[in-house]
């Protein structure tokens, strides 16, 4: 009786040691993926002028294929401490608060294209001899 008593005991306390490890590799595990998803991720700080894009989380059910889900531009006007941020259309007619992470930086054209004009000269022919 003693014997099985101090049998079931060890396997109770190995038990115990493999749950031990088990949740030791587990909460390394977690760590290890927390350092490489922090990894990639990109800190946004808007200034107001900034010109940003808009997520629109709406288009859930069925999307077009080819539809973005990004909208805009919208120019930034107040930046707030919560992380909010006031943005308006880039005609001036709206003007909403968002949450700052559904915002990213607009990285379109806004330069104005510079065309050129080349005239160009009839070629005079060679007077016949």
């Amino acid at each position: 009786m003693e014997a099985a008593g101090t049998s079931r005991v060890t396997e109770l306390h190995e038990l115990d040691e493999f749950r031990y490890h088990a949740f030791e590799s587990t909460r390394l595990y977690k760590e290890r993926m927390k350092i490489i998803h922090d990894k990639h991720i990109q800190e946004r700080i808007f200034k107001p002028g900034d010109v940003v894009l808009l997520y629109n989380s709406r288009l859930k059910l069925f999307p077009g294929k080819l539809e973005s889900r990004w909208s805009g531009p919208f120019i930034v006007v107040q930046v707030l401490s919560s992380g909010a941020v006031e943005i308006e259309s880039e005609d001036g007619t709206n003007r909403f608060r968002v949450n700052g992470q559904r915002l990213k930086h607009y990285l379109g054209m806004d330069e104005e294209k510079v065309v050129s004009v080349i005239y160009l000269k009839v070629p005079q022919l060679l007077s016949e001899p």
